[in-house]
Order: C-alpha cells, then structure tokens, then sequence
C-alpha cells in the first residue's frame, strides 16, 4: 500500500469555547478524490486549515506525504483553493500572476520566473481555458472563471495534494463541467484531492470516496453509501436530498 497522501490522526481544535473538531481522522491515498460534505459549522474549513498547518490542534497529528504540513508547503507538495468570499477580487492581480504563484515553491528567493514556470503557467491557463483572460485583472473574471484560475494555479504548482473549498459554488454549468474534468485528469496523475462541496448531487459523479464531518468524522465510504438519506440525517437532521425515505 502506497504511503497516504493525507493521514490525519484524532485532530481536536477548539475556539476558545467552541469545539471545532472532534478528534476527527482521516487517510486519503494518491489517484483519489474525496468529497467532504457537512453543515456550516461542522468545521470543514477549520479541517483544511489543520491539514495545511496553518493552526495547530489541541492534540492530534498530521502527515503529508509522509511529512509534515510545514514541508509539504515549502516543497509546494500541497495546494489550496479557497472559497470566493476568502479572496480580495479588488486586488490589482492578473489571472497569469495568480497562477504563477502557484509557481513559487519551485523558484528561488527572487521569485524570478524560469522557462519552466512560465511554461506550466501557459499550460495551466490552456487546460482551464482562461488563456485569453491572462491578463485581466483576476477581479473582472465571472464567478466560475475566478474559480478556473485558482484551480489553474494548483495545476501548476504540481501539487501532489490538493484541498480545494466549494469550488462549484456560484459557478456556470460549463465551469463545473471543467473543473470536475481537471480534478479527475490529476487525480488520474495522482494527485490526491479533497474537496469540500454542498452539492450533493454532483459529487457521486466527481467523487472516489466521501466524508460526512460534524465536528468528528461521521462515515468515509463510496459516495453512493455515504450519501444514503439516513446518514445525511445524521450530518444535517433533514432530508437535504429531498428524497421520500419511504419510497
């Protein structure tokens, strides 16, 4: 068995008084992709931000690749795309300028592009279909283009683990159709990639395996058990799939 991609061993983290995460646990190996599915509040965010290290847990581990989330940053081993509302659109930033971020974690101190970044930036913007926006201020974009240059950016990081938070939020039907195309060619690559999602109708279509979180982890399995009515009950305490259970 190949070494997890992502391994997150009985994470708890407070706020203050809230209890955010629940000694949750979870492994995801390379080639896959998971769904993480869960209210507000269930602390989906909060999981991707102990996965990526940037809060430390009251008590727990976790292990990229192997390594620590801190290594896994600096090798650019892992990537992010946050949700909409988490980015400044206003910022004077170009769709080719967000995506040669993505290129950071392989160039030296100067950050001075090589050929081989501007290359992966190229391609990235090609495969996501954004390369006639290249230089457009990345606040101009739609919302399922703003999306496309964020995963673009992931793309070219080469990252081997990718955490992206409701990517299909707010966008077109042919940006969806995209972005679930680009996440399947990388996990088809080997990437491992956990993406948080209140679409459930999409995600059987997207998704190897899924994840019900409330505070702890609930059930992983196939997308088709883990999205049962009754056990989206447990998670939600409704019948979010508008389904008669007595059917």
């Amino acid at each position: 068995m190949s070494v997890p991609a992502i391994e997150a061993n009985g994470l708890t983290v407070r706020y203050g008084e809230v209890l955010a995460l629940d000694e949750a646990s979870l492994t995801l190996h390379p080639s896959r992709i998971c769904g993480l599915v869960g209210m507000n509040g269930s602390g989906k965010s909060t999981l991707f931000k102990a996965i990526m290290g940037l809060l430390k847990p009251e008590s727990g581990t976790v292990r990229i690749n192997g390594d620590t989330p801190a290594k896994a940053r600096k090798s650019a081993a892992i990537g992010y795309v946050p949700q909409s509302e988490d980015v400044d659109w206003s910022f004077p930033v170009s769709v080719h300028d967000v995506v040669m971020m993505g290129r950071y974690g392989h160039m030296g101190f100067t950050r001075r592009p090589a050929k081989a970044d501007k290359l992966a930036v190229a391609e990235a913007l090609e495969r996501v279909e954004l390369t006639d926006y290249a230089h457009r201020q990345i606040g101009q974009l739609s919302g399922g283009q703003k999306k496309r240059a964020f995963v673009a950016r992931g793309i070219a990081q080469e990252a081997t683990v990718l955490l992206l938070d409701e990517p299909f939020a707010g966008v077109d039907k042919r940006s969806e159709a995209t972005i679930t195309r680009l996440l399947r060619e990388q996990a088809s690559a080997g990437a491992a990639i956990l993406v948080s999602t209140h679409d459930l109708h999409a995600l059987p279509a997207l998704a190897d395996e899924a994840v019900l979180l409330m505070q702890k982890v609930l059930m992983h399995g196939d997308p088709q058990t883990v999205l049962r009515p009754e056990n989206l009950a447990l998670a939600f305490g409704l019948d979010v799939l508008g389904r008669d259970e007595n059917s």
